[in-house]
C-alpha cells in the first residue's frame, strides 16, 4: 500500500473519526455514527482505497 493521504486531509479524517465515534458512543447520534471508523482508519494508515481507484493523492510529492 502507497500512501495517498497526506497533511491537512490525514487531520481532517481522524478528527472528523473521532468526533463520529464519540458521538455514537455517547448516544448523540445513531448507529450510523460508527461509520466514523473509516476516516479514522484511513487516517491512521494513510491510504484511503477510494482515492487509489480514483488516482488521487493528498500526499507532497517527495524530492529525489
Amino acid at each position: 500500500m502507497k500512501s495517498n493521504v497526506g497533511g491537512i486531509d490525514k487531520i481532517l479524517r481522524i478528527v472528523a473519526g473521532l468526533i463520529l465515534i464519540v458521538l455514537a458512543a455517547t448516544g448523540m447520534v445513531g448507529m450510523w455514527g460508527w461509520i466514523g471508523v473509516v476516516p479514522l482508519v484511513t487516517g491512521l494508515f494513510n491510504f484511503c482505497p477510494v482515492y487509489s481507484m480514483l488516482g488521487m493523492n493528498t500526499c507532497p510529492m517527495k524530492k529525489a
